[in-house]
Formats: C-alpha cells, sequence, structure tokens
C-alpha cells in the first residue's frame, strides 16, 4: 500500500486531504509541523510528503531542506503565499510541485497520482538500466561503469562487452557469441579481437588480471561474470 505523509499545522486541511487520498486506496500519515514530518519519514515507509509551508517549530522550507538530506521521496508543498519568490523558494529546496492554498482537492489528487506515477517510471528506469555485479556498478542510461565507487573509463567496445556479460551473470558466452554481439558482424575463427578486449577490460577492472574476480574464463567454452 501506499504511504502518503500530509504536514499541515490547520488539522481541517489534514482532514479533508486525509479524506480524499483514503478513498483512492492511499495510507495516510499526519504531522502537524516540520518536525513531525522528519521524525515520521525516519519511522516509516513513505511515497509521497504534502508539506505545509507555515508551520510551527519548523517551517516547511526547512523540513524540505532536511528531508531532502536523507530522502528524495516526491514533495508537494502547499502555501498561502502567492507571491513568485515563494514558488522558487519552495521549488529550490528540493520539492517537486508546488500548490497554493485555498486549493481543489481534486486538482491536488491529480498532481499527487502524477508524482507517484514519475516515481515509478523513474524507479523502473532506474533499476532495468542499472547492473550491479559484487563492487561493480554499470549504468547502461549513463555509459559509465564504477568499481568501489571509483569511475572506470571504458571503449565503447569494452563497455559493450562488459554490458552483454554483466546482463546474465554465471551465462558462458562464447568468442563466437561475444564478437556478433559487440561488432554486429559475422566471426572470423582465426580473429583474436574479443581475447585482446577481455586482456584489457581485465586490466581495468581485476585487482590481478592473472586471478579474474570478475571476468573469468571457461576454458574452451567462453567468458563469464558472477
Amino acid at each position: 500500500m501506499i504511504t502518503i505523509l500530509v504536514a499541515d499545522d490547520d488539522s481541517e486541511i489534514r482532514d479533508v486531504i486525509h479524506v480524499y487520498l483514503r478513498n483512492e486506496g492511499y495510507h495516510v500519515l499526519e504531522a502537524a509541523d516540520g518536525q513531525e514530518a522528519l521524525n515520521a519519514i525516519q519511522t516509516a515507509s513513505v511515497q509521497l510528503i504534502i508539506l505545509d509551508v507555515m508551520m510551527p517549530r519548523m517551517d516547511g522550507i526547512i523540513a524540505c531542506l532536511k528531508i531532502r538530506e536523507i530522502s528524495d521521496t516526491p514533495i508537494i508543498m502547499l502555501s498561502a503565499k502567492q507571491e513568485d519568490i515563494d514558488k522558487i523558494t519552495g521549488l529550490t529546496t528540493g520539492a517537486d510541485d508546488y500548490m497554493i492554498k485555498p486549493f481543489n482537492p481534486l486538482e491536488l489528487l491529480a498532481r499527487v497520482k502524477a508524482q507517484l506515477r514519475r516515481q515509478s517510471l523513474m524507479g523502473k528506469e532506474e533499476y532495468t538500466s542499472l547492473l550491479i555485479i559484487k563492487n561493480l556498478i554499470i549504468d547502461k542510461t549513463k555509459h559509465s561503469v564504477k568499481l568501489d565507487g571509483t569511475e572506470v573509463s571504458l571503449t565503447p567496445l569494452e563497455f559493450a562487452i562488459l554490458t552483454l556479460l554483466a546482463s546474465r551473470p554465471g551465462q558462458v558466452f562464447s568468442t563466437e557469441q561475444i564478437y556478433e554481439s559487440v561488432w554486429k558482424e559475422p566471426y572470423g575463427y582465426s580473429d583474436n579481437t574479443v581475447m585482446v578486449h577481455i586482456r584489457n577490460l581485465r586490466e581495468k577492472l581485476e585487482k590481478n588480471p592473472r586471478e579474474p574476480q570478475y571476468i573469468k574464463t571457461v576454458w574452451g567454452v567462453g567468458y563469464k561474470i558472477d
């Protein structure tokens, strides 16, 4: 179940928002100030936050800044102020959307759904674009590789070979399969191109290329990552 945190010092506004969200099947948590909101996200799994700007103890702006230090949960900010500078302040503190009071609860509900949908799509994209093998992180979208948190510079062909192997951990790929998948042309049996690129990859990824921990040779068959 999706949990939404509603933080507003006006109990009537919290009640109205709570009813609309609950009717859509969401689980709702409430907070009366910024500190309560911050405490709530540290003790519960929250998928979206509706955060009022003007609240006692800790206002929404400060709360948003503190939340962003520990979470990228979508935040919709509410405010009775209409000046453009307030909108800019709200969004530059890390808010994802901004609504002026009084607002139509149905419009707020539509914005909630839009933020949750965007977050869901981003999560799927991130999940499918990352390949993680031990301490090796391959980001297919950014075309980057990090080993123990350090960026590793690879050529396009090296990256393509590594991505192919990492996409199916444990599966052995023959030299012919690697060549035809990466180079997109028929394999020549006398061609040692794949072997050369594998050696180069090991030099960049392995602490000891002679005893590889990532790209392993299966003698007489091919190469794999596990």
